[in-house]
């Protein structure tokens, strides 16, 4: 396969089993996929077990029609965020980090995204291994669930090492039998009760109000929405774009989501992962490791993007894709095994602030300000990317720093949504007042 020239030096082929899957250029046409085989891979991102955590969280707290209102509220935010970013993605065939160089950072501020981005989405990666292990090793017994870190950890690595390619036929494998499984295990428990009751029912614990519930949604993958050019790069056109968006972040949140909210109300407890995945031992394994599979191996190909993109404009190195995937792989795989990363939490969730401001940014560059996008423009139609980039944009430091205190200190409304709408008002203030150009600009 022949890939157009880019302004970037020349790249390992991007073919075998360990593929660069474009990390440092224009996804091609010849490349892009069709919107299904994209859907599933977004479905999959949140068809986990923390969506049936998510909805029995609601379910102690709000009745099923409150829950229900809060679920709608939170995609409503997610969708509109992701579909805003994917069209960009699909648009400029670029990751996230790597369109963040021309969506309001500049050539270094990029590398920061991509780091920041990395540093969170790895330390999900180490926490999610660690309870898949200990999940694993409670049903299975026997062995340590260190052992069972270090073979789900590396099983998972080398499927990403593969790129978009692997990883979309691991999802339309995880997801159907996750799907199906779990499906069968809620089925059980949810037969014990008429659906009508358990929507009448009362919720068990604390009331929760609608803008905490809606938070809790929109909070909860606010990360996987910003990461949308990631996977929308490898699409063909805006409308699959909203297609996939729409189907997957719906499905994701109104099915899993309410199921739990209906398992919450049938049990009395918030435990309904632990009742789903024990409910047949053989079940209960095959239902958390295909659950674990799907977010974990994004987690991680997302990370590997944004490090690839911080070692260029940090040092100049064109690390593969592929090889940082594996050195990523295996320091998470460590973190979970020596029970380091349960530690991280606290810190990820802190570090979490920081993440919805880069969508307000990124949307009011590419959209309304649009510093950049002549030159985007100009380089798409060549297949390459433009010659120059910003150096550091000093405004987009201030606005990203500012609306990520916004999000952590500011306690009434929606924190996620505060500190993406607090950046995307303050940054296109910035454009508007021509504070958004770079000091100087550097090579691509």
């Amino acid at each position: 396969m022949s890939h157009p020239p880019t302004a970037e030096a020349a790249l390992p082929p991007d073919t075998g089993l360990a593929r660069e899957d474009y990390a440092l250029e224009r996804v091609p046409a010849s490349a892009r996929y069709g919107w299904m085989t994209i859907a599933v891979q977004r479905f999959g991102l949140l068809s986990a077990l923390s969506q049936f955590l998510l909805g029995a969280t609601l379910g102690l707290g709000m009745t099923f029609w409150q829950a229900v209102l809060a679920v709608t509220l939170g995609a409503a935010i997610l969708e509109l965020v992701a579909i805003a970013l994917g069209i960009a993605g699909m648009r400029e065939g670029l990751s996230t980090s790597l369109l963040a160089r021309w969506a309001g950072f500049g050539r270094y501020g990029s590398g920061l995204v991509g780091l920041v981005i990395a540093t969170a989405l790895l330390g999900w990666f180490g926490v999610q291994t660690a309870v898949l292990a200990r999940g694993v090793s409670g049903l299975l017994g026997g062995s340590p669930a260190w052992i069972w870190a270090i073979v789900g950890g590396l099983v998972i690595t080398a499927i990403v090492v593969h790129g978009f390619a692997g990883m979309a036929w691991t999802a339309w494998i995880t997801v159907p039998a996750f799907l199906a499984l779990a499906g069968w295990a809620i089925a059980v428990e949810l037969a014990q009760r008429p659906l009508g009751e358990l929507i009448a029912s009362s919720p068990a614990g604390p009331a929760m109000s609608l803008a905490q519930g809606a938070t809790l949604v929109a909070g909860g993958f606010i990360v996987g929405a910003v990461i949308s050019p990631d996977m929308c790069r490898f699409n063909r056109n805006a409308a699959d774009v909203v297609k996939q968006t729409v189907l997957g972040i719906s499905l994701g949140e109104y099915v899993l989501a309410l199921v739990g909210v209906l398992l919450a109300h049938a049990l009395r407890t918030g435990d309904v992962v632990t009742i789903v995945t024990t409910t047949s031992g053989t079940v209960g394994v095959l239902v958390l490791i295909t659950a674990t599979a799907k977010v974990n191996d994004w987690n991680l190909y997302a990370a590997s993007l944004g490090v690839t993109n911080t070692l260029y404009t940090a040092f100049g190195l064109k690390a593969g894709r592929a090889a940082v995937t594996v050195g990523l792989g295996v320091v998470g795989t460590a973190l979970a095994a020596l029970g380091m990363a349960d530690h991280l939490v606290g810190f990820l969730i802190l570090l979490g602030v920081a993440i919805p401001p880069i969508a307000g940014i990124m949307v009011a560059e590419y959209y309304v300000v649009r510093t950049w996008r002549a030159a985007l423009d100009t380089s798409r139609e060549q297949g390459v990317l433009p010659a120059r980039s910003p150096g550091w944009v000093p405004a987009a430091l201030a606005v990203w720093v500012a609306a990520a205190l916004i999000g952590h200190y500011v306690t009434w409304g929606i924190p996620a949504l505060n500190a993406l709408l607090a950046a995307f008002v303050l940054y296109a203030l910035a454009g508007k007042a021509g504070l958004t150009g770079s000091n100087r600009a550097s090579a691509a």
